[in-house]
């Protein structure tokens, strides 16, 4: 299989800021080594010079595409994941069905030992806001802002409100779209060294289209 180039949005001597492909897993498993966004980061970077190194700020979900930040210092990487929460992150996202024009979503999500997320009186609580782009008669696509970071939150909310994330096999198994329609297009957050703000936005993904 021929390994895609990495796509750096940003990069300086503290941070590198790429855009992950959809089923890329953002960092190894037990099973996968290789195949990895922080691989591919890695081996970037170390071709530069070997004793340069990478640090996980955050992760995106093995099916979700979009903007990834990784540090070059371990300080830069404190630094960011200390204020994560004053960091702003957005999504698009393809439902299905005709969503309401926007709202704010809030519940609470536990997970269980086979990493399956849902929703209960009790756990971690998850806020997502949204807002309706566009609709036809078939779909939703919506701009989301995520003011926590639980894990799977944007698609079990949207799904236990009836508007799954189009291709989402885990939450809606009848599902037979070949991607999860969910990108992070853009983040903005202080530099952890210099406090420059930092913008960052990708281009819109492809499933765009299913919705002129």
């Amino acid at each position: 299989m021929k390994k895609k180039k990495l796509d750096i949005l940003y990069e300086d001597k503290d941070i590198i800021v790429v855009s992950k492909s959809v089923h890329l897993l953002t960092i190894s498993t037990l099973k996968e080594k290789e195949n990895t966004l922080y691989y591919q980061v890695s081996t970037y970077l170390k071709k530069q010079n070997k004793n340069n190194k990478v640090f996980i700020v955050h992760r995106l979900d093995k099916d979700t595409s979009g903007i990834v930040v990784f540090a070059k210092n371990i300080k830069a990487k404190n630094i960011l994941q200390d204020n994560w929460a004053n960091v702003k992150r957005e999504y698009i996202a393809l439902v299905r069905g005709n969503m309401p024009s926007k709202g704010i979503i809030k519940s609470y999500l536990k997970e269980t030992t086979t990493n399956y997320v849902y929703s209960s009186k009790t756990g971690k609580e998850a806020i997502t806001e949204y807002e309706k782009i566009r609709n036809n008669k078939l779909y939703s696509l919506l701009k989301i802002n995520i003011k926590t970071g639980r894990k799977h939150q944007i698609r079990v909310q949207l799904n236990d409100l009836g508007y799954p994330i189009v291709g989402d096999r885990i939450y809606n198994k009848k599902d037979k779209e070949k991607r999860l329609c969910l990108h992070a297009y853009y983040i903005a957050f202080n530099h952890p060294i210099t406090n420059k703000l930092i913008e960052i936005t990708t281009p819109p993904p492809d499933f765009v289209n299913l919705v002129k």
